[in-house]
This record gives C-alpha cells, sequence and structure tokens, in this order.
C-alpha cells in the first residue's frame, strides 16, 4: 500500500473497496438495531487508507479489522428510517 498514491496503487483499491464493503454491512445491522447508521461519505480513500497503513505499520501482528471495527464503533453515527425486518438474515430471530 501507498496511500499518497490513491487509486493507482494497484494494492489501495482492493483494501478501500473491502472497507467499504464492510462497512455497508456494518450499516444494515446498525440500522437494524438502533435506526442509526455511518455517513460512509465521511470515509473516503484520503481518510481510510493513510489510517489503515499507519494501523498496520505499527500493529504488524493484527488484522486491520481492528482498525475498522473501532472506526465503526467510535464514529458518530445518523438517524436513519428503517423498518425492522428489512433484510431477512439481519432481522432477530423470534
Amino acid at each position: 500500500m501507498n496511500p499518497a498514491e490513491g487509486f493507482n496503487n494497484m494494492a489501495n483499491s482492493p483494501v478501500y473497496y473491502w472497507v467499504q464493503g464492510y462497512m455497508s454491512a456494518a450499516n444494515i445491522a446498525l440500522l437494524e438495531g438502533d435506526s442509526q447508521y455511518v455517513d460512509l461519505s465521511l470515509m473516503g480513500e484520503k481518510k481510510l487508507l493513510p489510517m489503515i497503513h499507519e494501523f498496520c505499520q505499527k500493529n504488524p501482528g493484527k488484522k486491520p479489522i481492528a482498525l475498522i471495527d473501532q472506526l465503526i464503533e467510535d464514529t458518530d453515527k445518523v438517524e436513519g428510517k428503517w423498518k425492522s425486518g428489512t433484510i431477512p438474515w439481519a432481522a432477530d430471530d423470534d
């Protein structure tokens, strides 16, 4: 990875797209549980790529998912309208 190269670096793109997909799925769970979500428009490549790169350099024995999970937890949430049970696998088993 080289965050300064943006999407011109072949390693940056798949990392960024994976994180965006993971955070999108997390948003479904957040909406299903609390009708809140993380505004992914604030999570552009210029924010995420350097953050992931730095985390990996400082924590070679840890997986970057730990950083992303913490980011999701720490980020201010936005209220959203969501009909519970819209996504069957995300709904609680009753």
